[in-house]
């Protein structure tokens, strides 16, 4: 069950932001009831690095960079800890809602929201608004057309009701092209010089014999670098970049700010004696390219996880969820209003920033 919410929640983490572009998204997350992790998280995302953070146990908008909190008073935070309080109280009897509608009555559930934008070197901006159910696609906003496009059938009946709403279409693609964008450049200013730091990778070689067969599994592990943005591949002979037998990780955060990605290669006893294998690293803070090669006489470790995400990764997700550190999409279902025995509609969450946008006039889905 915890791996199903840690992969949940990793569905749908964007991409690091180019170089030359800056990025402010915000993740909304609802979980429902027995996974002993908050019910109810927002954070906010400025260039993949977490900035703010609230949640259902501590019910405080609180800021997670040194920058933001010298940047911003008593008065913004008490501000937006009430917008999230207000979002809390919808989404306990949302998520019931949703469950409701799927015909879903145990197990654990999540809904996803993640809006936000970007802007680049040359005044190209960008914005966007999702939305998952149990880690997958379920709709997203096109602010060209002021339509919404259902992933699937199951999200039709959402798309034809927020589409009808041209006003709050209309209200969200204002919010994604201008505010969005205003409040971006405010806090790039803020964080410029932790945003902008540039740290170096560590690239280690570790390896050990393959379950079930005569091969062996190299793994390369690359930390503590920033920002997330990495090129990572394996290389046979100098010259071919390996794409067969490679597993890749996620980019995951270390607890200092900085990142860690893992890469394996599976090698055949035959092709060991026949080719030799490099780690090849890329990273911006780099004048050139880091080239480990693999030594297949090289102590073997048990430090080499399994296919698929390994229980120390996956329990790292979740501590760098509640810690701030990790890259999650929000989930979060909201209701347009209170009160009323039938519960039958739920709406899109509310913008930060003291948007006009509030789950009172949000359109219902």
């Amino acid at each position: 069950m915890l791996r199903a919410v840690v992969l949940a929640i990793l569905c749908c983490v964007h991409a690091a932001s180019a170089a030359g572009t800056h990025s402010l998204r915000y993740f909304y997350t609802g979980i429902s009831e027995g996974t002993g992790l908050p019910e109810f998280m927002t954070v906010g995302m400025l260039d993949d690095v977490p900035f703010t953070y609230y949640d259902s146990n501590i019910r405080r908008e609180k800021p997670t960079q040194d920058w933001m909190a010298k940047s911003e008073g008593p008065e913004y935070w008490e501000e937006q800890t009430q917008v999230s309080i207000g979002d809390q109280q919808n989404f306990k009897a949302n998520i019931g809602i949703a469950m409701q509608r799927f015909n879903q009555t145990g197990g654990v559930h999540t809904w996803q929201n993640m809006y936000g934008c970007e802007l680049d070197e040359d005044g190209t901006k960008r914005g966007f608004d999702q939305y998952g159910y149990d880690g997958k696609d379920y709709i997203s906003f096109d602010k060209d057309t002021l339509t919404w496009t259902a992933a699937n059938q199951r999200g039709f009946t959402t798309k034809v009701k927020w589409d009808a709403d041209r006003a709050w279409g209309l209200q969200d693609k204002a919010y994604l092209e201008t505010e969005c964008i205003e409040w971006l450049q405010k806090y790039v200013q803020y964080g410029r010089e932790t945003l902008e730091r540039r740290v170096s990778p560590a690239v280690t070689l570790l390896q050990r014999k393959a379950r079930g067969s005569a091969d062996t599994e190299v793994l390369c592990h690359v930390t503590g670098f920033f920002p997330r943005a990495v090129e990572v591949t394996w290389v046979r002979d100098g010259r071919d970049h390996l794409e067969e037998g490679v597993q890749s990780g996620e980019v995951l955060p270390n607890q200092d700010g900085t990142y860690q990605l893992r890469k394996i290669l599976t090698v055949s006893p035959e092709e060991q004696g026949r080719h030799s294998y490099s780690c090849q690293v890329d990273h911006i803070s780099l004048d050139q390219k880091i080239l480990k090669e693999w030594d297949p006489n090289m102590r073997s470790s048990s430090d080499v996880p399994e296919s698929g995400p390994p229980i120390e990764i996956i329990a790292g997700v979740i501590v760098g969820v509640l810690a701030l550190a990790a890259v999650i999409i929000g989930v979060v279902i909201w209701k347009k209003k209170q009160g009323g025995a039938q519960k039958s509609d739920y709406s899109k969450a509310p913008s930060k920033e003291g948007s006009d946008t509030s789950s009172d006039t949000a359109a219902n889905a």
